[in-house]
């Protein structure tokens, strides 16, 4: 069966060997606290699927079932996603989606308008904190190491990932994060 990633190549965990072997997929010399679009996706340590409850029926049905139930754990990443503009006054969330293993987002950092003020917190910075204040509330430690991300370089390539995050929980079968 094709695992479907429409974001390109991601990577969450692997062997032992490409994850002693990791590269750094950052662009070199970019600067992750300018104002713009990122594509994040973040995924649970071992591939766990922590975040739905019981499963979700996907597929070509007639009858599109509902959105899938968050369990207790995917309720804290959903809080935590929701409120980091309440921590990071620059930063928006622009679509997310919880996954079983997974979350994916669209993270939006705006221009600081004031002259005298803090900087821009960096994406890193603002995605430690979820996954600290998640994994702290959980009772558990929730993710793996780092994270994913693509920096959104035109309208083209944000409705792209719109799409991607929008019908990503209907084909969670065919997800290359998918584990039975």
């Amino acid at each position: 069966m094709r695992r479907y990633c429409g974001t390109g190549s991601l990577s969450c965990g692997g062997s032992e060997m490409e994850r002693l072997d990791r590269k750094n997929i950052r662009l070199e010399g970019y600067d992750y606290s300018t104002p713009g679009g990122y594509f994040v996706t973040v995924c649970t340590k071992e591939k766990r699927k922590l975040f739905w409850d019981g499963t979700f029926p996907v597929g070509a049905d007639i009858i599109r079932p509902g959105p899938p139930t968050l369990s207790q754990v995917g309720q804290i990443v959903d809080r935590a996603i929701r409120e980091i503009p309440d921590h990071y006054p620059h930063a928006k969330i622009n679509k997310y989606a919880v996954m079983p293993n997974h979350v994916h987002m669209i993270l939006i950092l705006e221009e600081n308008g004031r002259i005298i003020s803090a900087p821009t917190k960096s994406v890193s910075t603002i995605i430690g904190q979820v996954k600290r204040i998640s994994s702290k509330l959980a009772g558990q430690p929730i993710w793996q190491k780092g994270f994913y991300d693509h920096v959104i370089r035109d309208e083209a390539d944000h409705l792209r990932i719109w799409e991607y995050i929008d019908t990503n929980p209907g084909k969670w079968q065919e997800d290359c994060y998918y584990i039975l």
